[in-house]
């Protein structure tokens, strides 16, 4: 009754002030829908650019008088997608980025098996490629079906929680350095800045698990499984293995996050402009950005896979001798460690060319893997929010 009184006097305000019968009908004709979606979920556009109390009358007149105006310009618009994610938790952002993150990985597995070989300085013959797709044709054939996917395991128990770190944290800086450095809009520096920081935490979590999947993966690896991995490593090699390539991991992933974050963010600005949830634009935005930052930062990315793989050919050529018998006992023990090393011996043993070895391969790896990764966290992060506004509204209804 209170809500049939309340359209009563909206409509006899509307019809008085302007005195035009068609500007009137339309007025309450979406204070009727407004209305309708306040009570009976009709219309969900509300919960993106409004949290709906329950209050006095003047409170209800005033958030009706800005909805009608909405109304009147965008009546059949989509909800405002950049305005859910705003009252978003952080767990919210945390679950969607734990999903995307482990999609990401296990689906591009394959493809990433393929770059890490690709990206050894000294193959075995029998492991040498021509391209990405002979390389996977070969594996399956002389290997097995699931030799490609060694190594999954340690993937995605790391790629979870270093995910959700991940996109928490760039989502929680993101918006408090642009509202600092440009209120009330979108900000490159806020971006990059918060992508750089949220690699930290990243690569924290996941180094170790990296370590783990890129010699699982390297042809001939030694090891029966993730476990033996580690128990081997930690016993030959010692807890700071993990971490030997975490300084390079960083120097590579936060130039690489940068670009990304920022031509993502761009190229939302180009196809996006309205900041809605909108796959195709999701999609294409981060296989371009991925695949750009992804080119660019290849050379550090072969640094990191000696590192990380400490490939025992390349090892035994490290020693001064260089002579096919010479050194060759000394350098087995010896260990790549440190980017500027990682450099020397990559540069010594392929030139300029080598600092580029894989790189189809991880242009191929990267397009996908991020167009992956933000179509799932962007889908997840609506579905939540939206969820999230959805109960918040019933339990307003119910009191």
């Amino acid at each position: 009754m209170e809500a049939d009184g309340f359209v009563r006097r909206r409509r006899m305000t509307a019809e008085t002030a302007g005195n035009d019968p068609g500007v009137a009908g339309a007025s309450a004709g979406a204070e009727v829908r407004w209305l309708g979606g306040r009570f009976w979920g009709v219309s969900e556009s509300i919960v993106g650019s409004l949290t709906p109390r329950i209050g006095g009358e003047t409170e209800l007149q005033t958030v009706d008088c800005i909805r009608v105006a909405q109304d009147a310009q965008t009546e059949d618009s989509e909800p405002d997608y950049e305005g859910l994610p705003q009252g978003a938790s952080t767990s919210t952002h945390m679950l969607a980025g734990a999903v995307a993150g482990i999609m990401e990985h296990c689906l591009m597995f394959p493809i990433d098996c393929v770059k890490t070989r690709m990206q050894s300085l000294q193959p075995d013959p029998a492991a040498r490629y021509r391209n990405v797709m002979d390389a996977l044709r070969r594996i399956v054939a002389t290997e097995g079906v699931w030799r490609p996917m060694r190594g999954l395991n340690a993937t995605a128990v790391g790629a979870g929680p270093a995910h959700a770190l991940y996109f928490a944290c760039y989502e929680k800086l993101k918006k408090t350095l642009s509202d600092v450095i440009h209120p009330g809009a979108n900000s490159h520096l806020a971006n990059g800045t918060a992508g750089c920081v949220a690699t930290l935490l990243h690569d924290a979590v996941m180094n170790p698990a990296e370590v783990v999947k890129q010699r699982m993966q390297m042809y001939n690896s030694p090891y029966r499984g993730v476990l033996d991995c580690v128990r081997a490593v930690w016993q030959k090699e010692g807890a700071a293995a993990f971490y030997r390539s975490y300084t390079t991991q960083l120097t590579m992933n936060v130039p690489f996050q940068a670009l990304h974050f920022m031509t993502y963010e761009y190229l939302q600005e180009l196809l996006n402009p309205q900041r809605q949830y909108n796959p195709s634009s999701h999609m294409l935005s981060g296989a371009l950005a991925g695949a750009i930052a992804a080119a660019a930062t290849t050379p550090l990315d072969v640094c990191k896979t000696l590192l990380n793989t400490q490939e025992s050919v390349t090892l035994s050529s490290q020693s001064p001798g260089q002579g096919p018998g010479k050194g060759q006992g000394q350098g087995a023990h010896r260990h790549i460690s440190g980017l500027a090393h990682a450099f020397r011996t990559v540069y010594r043993l392929g030139g300029l060319q080598g600092f580029f070895k894989g790189v189809q391969a991880r242009v191929i790896y990267q397009m996908p893997s991020t167009a992956i990764s933000w179509s799932v966290y962007e889908f997840f992060k609506y579905g939540l929010t939206k969820h999230q506004h959805n109960k918040r509204r019933a339990q307003h209804m119910e009191s």
